[in-house]
Parts: C-alpha cells; structure tokens; sequence
C-alpha cells in the first residue's frame, strides 16, 4: 500500500507540473516526443483516477498489483519527459545564453505563447539591464504586426532601433528573435554615440544634453574630456588650471538648466551628468594642483579615460575605448536605460583600476 500510495502521489504532482505546459499547442510542437509520452500519461491518469472514483474501495485498490504496475510506468515516462523538458531548455539557453537569469516556469512561460511575443515583455527586465519593454508595431503603422521598434526602459526612456526587427521572420522561435533584439541594441547604442559625437559641438553642451539618450551624454561628453584634458596637459600646466575653469562653468551651466523647466526624463539625465561633471572638474582641480605636463603622467593615467577610435576589430568603423593605467576595454554598449549615478569617490576610482585590469 506504501507503494501505492508513493508512486500515486508522485505521479499526480508531477502531472499537474507538467499538464499546464503539455496543454500548450507551441510546446508540443516544439517537442512532439515528449508531446506524445505526455499523452499517453495523461490518458492512463484519467483512467486510473476515473476507476478509483467509480470504486474507491482502499483494501481492494491496495492490493491491485496491476494498478501498481501502471502508476511506476507512468512515473518512469513521466522522468523521461521531464529529462526531455530540461534538455530543450537547455538548448534554448544555449542559443540564447540570457535565458539563463530565468527559471524553468518563466522560461515555459514565454515558450508556451510563442504566437503572443508580447507575453515576453515581463520577463525583460532580467534578460537586459535597462530594457523595460519593447515597442510592437500593432500593423497600423506602415509595419507589419508585432514588428519591434524601438527599446523604453523603466525610466520611459524610448530608444527607437535603426533596423526594425521583424518577430514573424523567426517563426515562432523566441529565442531567436530576442538574439536579434540583443545585436540590435548594441549596434543602436553604437550608432546613435557616433551621432552624438558628431553633433557635440553643433550647440552649447546644455542645450545638446537634452537631444540624447542619458547613457549616450554620459560617454560622449566622457569622450570629450578625455580629449581635452590631453590636449590641456599637453599645452602647459597653465592650460590645466584655464580647464578647470572651464570644467567649473560647464558645471554650473548645468545646474542653472536643472532649475529650469524640464521633462522629468531630462532631469534624470542631467542629474546623472552633474555627477559625472563634479568628478571631471575635481580630477582637473587635482592634475593643476599636481602641475601634471605630460599625458603619461601616473595622476592622469589613474584615471578612468573614454576615447573614440578606429575599431580594430572591424565590427565597427569607430567604438569607445575604456582605459585606465594599461588596461584597455571596449565599451559594451548594453542598454542601461536613464539610471542615476553614485557619487564618484577615491574607493570608486580603485575598483575602477581593479575591475579593468582584472
């Protein structure tokens, strides 16, 4: 009766695990061998449970060896189903390695309406940092249904993407077309940086801030001063400190446009700067103090330092490049949406050096 009583129980949690996604015409699909185990279990628990209904005597239901017999072939199915299930998700995460932040129900979740792309939108935020949703065409627009347009983060941030990424190219596979979102948001935030360094010095630095997204601002105007705290350190300790006041003034045109009108997505944005620009300003304030002449210098070359050049892998014509000391990274262009930044302190720049040259 102990037997029994384990095999049915571990049969009926293992089924209702299991039903809700077998249900699914997409996952049968996908999965036509296990599909059609699950079918075979499922009419052999029916009769089982539809046959103790109709009597359900415990003496005689307890010693139905045959009964017996039918519950463990069905729990050895229903272990081979289960294996099946974790190797089709596994090569699902395989193809798509950010499935991995999701678990096996999220994951099922997504797979089981491959014919809504937009039930994926909840789960998003734990495959991208910054991505909250994505923008479906609803067919009206010129583009056909569910076509993805453009990238909002949690902020309302809306980054529209350059190439329009068509769902019902992949034919169902989620997978898929989410790689697809993944190379579209790098090569967007590559592309609209490139704009924005193009256009940096076409009008006053305050006004520009407010045409870009918040993460763009922030690489571009680090490119910026790289750039010119070079070529400053270059031209004479004179100049160093002629930089500084410039970096002052910048500040504080920055901080007059914060107390103005402005969209609340541009605060953040400007909030974030202002962070940005106080640190600038104080490692200027410092290389002066320092009378740094050379850009070889160690107090220059401590720093976290943002240059655009030539791609040298060919991905690209140009990217950002990350150094500090002799470290040297590309920058990843992964979406982080309008964040807010931490105040920059001493311990940051170390965990800047450590991260990098580790």
């Amino acid at each position: 009766l102990q037997d029994m009583l384990d095999n049915w129980l571990k049969v009926q949690s293992t089924w209702l695990y299991l039903e809700p996604i077998f249900s699914s015409e997409d996952i049968v699909k996908q999965m036509p061998e296990e599909g059609e185990k699950f079918a075979q279990v499922d009419a052999e628990w029916r009769d089982i449970m539809n046959a103790t209904k109709e009597a359900p005597d415990v003496i005689a239901i307890g010693n139905d060896k045959e009964r017996l017999n039918r519950l463990v072939d069905c729990n050895e199915l229903l272990d081979e189903i289960q294996k099946g299930l974790a190797a089709y998700l596994e090569k699902k995460r395989l193809f798509f390695p950010r499935f991995f932040f999701l678990s096996n129900d999220e994951m099922l979740e997504i797979l089981s309406e491959t014919k809504d792309p937009t039930k994926v939108q909840p789960h998003l935020k734990k495959c991208f940092e910054g991505i909250a949703k994505l923008k479906f065409s609803d067919g009206e627009d010129g583009h056909e249904e569910h076509d993805i347009l453009s990238m909002i983060s949690e902020e309302k941030e809306e980054v529209p993407l350059k190439d329009i990424i068509s769902v019902q190219q992949a034919n169902g596979a989620v997978e898929k077309w989410l790689l697809q979102v993944e190379a579209a948001m790098f090569d967007n935030i590559a592309y609209i940086t490139g704009e924005g360094i193009k256009s940096y010095g076409a009008k006053p630095r305050d006004q520009w801030v407010l045409d870009w997204p918040g993460m763009v601002v922030l690489v571009v105007t680090a490119v910026f001063w790289t750039k010119q705290v070079t070529e400053a350190i270059s031209d004479g300790t004179r100049a160093v400190g002629k930089y500084e006041e410039k970096c002052t003034k910048d500040l504080m045109n920055i901080v007059d446009r914060v107390r103005g009108e402005l969209t609340s997505l541009q605060r953040k944005t400007l909030g974030a700067l202002v962070v940005m620009d106080v640190h600038a300003r104080d490692v200027v304030a410092n290389l002066a103090k320092n009378k740094v002449s050379s850009p070889t210098d160690f107090d220059w070359q401590a720093q976290l330092r943002s240059y655009w050049e030539e791609d040298a892998s060919g991905a690209r014509d140009f990217t950002a490049i990350m150094r500090i000391m002799s470290a040297e990274v590309e920058y990843g262009y992964e979406y982080l949406g309008n964040s807010s930044r931490l105040v920059i302190t001493p311990l940051t720049d170390r965990c800047y050096m450590t991260l990098m040259g580790a």
